[in-house]
C-alpha cells in the first residue's frame, strides 16, 4: 500500500512541476522588440498634432516641473521617423516627481493592433531622466503578450525643448505564456 502511495505522490508532484513551473532563463529573453516612442506634448498652439497634454501644471517648488502631470496617447513606431505608420500606441500618463533633477514616473499600456502584434504590454516606473538608460518593469500583458514581465530600457532618442521627444524603448521579455 506503501509503494502506490509514494508511486501516486510522485506522479502528482512531477506534473505539478512541470506544468506549473516558469522557464525564465534570466540572461536570454523569451521575446524582444526594439521601437519608438513619439511624445508632442500640447502648448497651446499645436492642438492638430499634439499626442500628450499637462492634466496638472507644475508646483512652484523647484524649477524641474515638480508635480506635472501629462497624460498622453503617442505613436510607437518600429524606426525613429514620427510619421511612420504606428505599430501600437503608448496610453497612460506620467508625473514629474523630483525637485532636485527632472524625474518622471511612468504607468502605461502599450497597445498593438497591427499585422505583426495584437495585444498589450503594460509598462511602470521611474523614469531617471539624467541616466543615459533607464529600466521600467513590464508588469503584464494581453493577446501576444499575456502575463508578460520584464524589463522595458529607454535612451532618449531626441527632444526639441519641452515640445517634443522621443524614446527608443528596448523591451524584453523574460515569462512569455
Amino acid at each position: 500500500m506503501k509503494k502506490y502511495i509514494y508511486i501516486v505522490f510522485f506522479v502528482v508532484a512531477s506534473s505539478f512541476n512541470s506544468s506549473h513551473a516558469r522557464k525564465i532563463k534570466p540572461d536570454k529573453p523569451c521575446k524582444h522588440l526594439t521601437v519608438y516612442y513619439h511624445d508632442i506634448l500640447f502648448n497651446g498652439t499645436n492642438k492638430a498634432n499634439a499626442t500628450s497634454a499637462a492634466a496638472a501644471n507644475p508646483t512652484q517648488l523647484g524649477n524641474t516641473n515638480f508635480g506635472m502631470v501629462v497624460v498622453f496617447d503617442d505613436p510607437i513606431t518600429k524606426d525613429q521617423h514620427l510619421l511612420s505608420t504606428p505599430i501600437a500606441r503608448a496610453q497612460g500618463f506620467y508625473f514629474y516627481d523630483m525637485k532636485t533633477s527632472y524625474n518622471a514616473w511612468f504607468a502605461y499600456t502599450l497597445i498593438f493592433n497591427s499585422t505583426e502584434h495584437k495585444g498589450t504590454i503594460n509598462i511602470m516606473g521611474a523614469d531617471m531622466m539624467g541616466e543615459t538608460t533607464r529600466d521600467l518593469s513590464v508588469v503584464g500583458g494581453t493577446g501576444d503578450f499575456f502575463m508578460a514581465r520584464g524589463i522595458a530600457t529607454f535612451r532618449t532618442d531626441t527632444f526639441e525643448g519641452t515640445a517634443y521627444f522621443r524614446l527608443q524603448m528596448d523591451i524584453k521579455l523574460y515569462e512569455c505564456y
